[in-house]
């Protein structure tokens, strides 16, 4: 037998079983169920509700703004206001609609599968900020919350990113010392001072980002407070250039 005949005949074996296995597991939307055309799709009724972020956007944190690339760095109101701990950030989604369920399931609904194609969106809007010998990083979870959920969705969106961009993935490069408050409702204020001291470097794994860029991910950026304190810890163990890559970002007219 040719190598060509037995390379097609290898794909005919391969197609057939993936039919067979799309017969018995038929493709299914990730938010409602119902059946799509390919594996880690959305169906079309979700896809219109998920809202995914493009154009032009903040290049600290990802929102969108309004108006077109000139040339100059863009940032939001906010961004201005405040210096950032990190170089550039972006997010995938906008924290509401099919988006927000598709979080919160990831999060708190045992649903981990959700950070492949989570990943995979993330790739998309962070394309821009991604470094050689990049080290990719979580935004850890403290010991109790994680016996709790039973995994830290950052760190599985990290892991998977990894698979998708190439680069290296320590998944505890960073801890949290305490466990710190729910910080949903809370102002920018109260969420600084509720971290202050609540994150620092694995004594093990500090040395990796020394002289590296190192981006840190997380599932949902609404100040960026966890992501500030996350960012002055790399800095301070001598990382080089620090950016954050969310899987959506809270708008506050949302």
């Amino acid at each position: 037998m040719s190598d060509g005949s037995f390379i097609s005949r290898k794909y005919r074996i391969r197609q057939g079983i993936q039919t067979a296995v799309e017969m018995i597991y038929p493709p299914r939307c990730l938010s409602c169920g119902a059946l799509t055309e390919s594996d880690f799709g959305l169906c079309g009724p979700c896809w219109r509700d998920t809202p995914f972020i493009g154009g032009t956007v903040c290049e600290s944190c990802g929102i969108p703004v309004p108006g077109a690339r000139d040339g100059y760095r863009i940032e939001c109101d906010d961004c201005l206001k405040r210096s950032r701990a990190w170089r550039d950030g972006r997010a995938a989604l906008l924290y509401r609609g099919g988006a927000k369920s598709l979080i919160l399931a990831l999060k708190h609904g045992d649903r981990p599968e959700l950070a492949r194609p989570a990943a995979r969106w993330m790739a998309q809007a962070g394309s821009e900020v991604f470094r050689p010998n990049m080290l990719i990083a979580p935004v850890p979870l403290h010991w109790s919350r994680l016996i709790r959920r039973r995994y830290n969705q950052s760190a599985l969106l990290a892991l998977q990113l990894g698979r998708e961009t190439g680069l290296n993935v320590c998944p505890d490069l960073l801890v949290r010392t305490r466990r710190t408050p729910v910080l949903d409702g809370k102002t920018a204020v109260e969420r600084e001072a509720a971290l202050t001291g609540a994150v620092a470097a694995h004594h093990k794994r500090e040395h990796m980002m020394q002289g590296r860029d190192v981006l840190l991910v997380d599932d949902v950026m609404t100040s960026g407070a966890t992501l500030e304190a996350c960012a002055r810890v790399c800095r301070a163990s001598g990382a080089n250039h620090i950016f954050v890559l969310v899987l959506a970002r809270v708008a506050k007219d949302a």
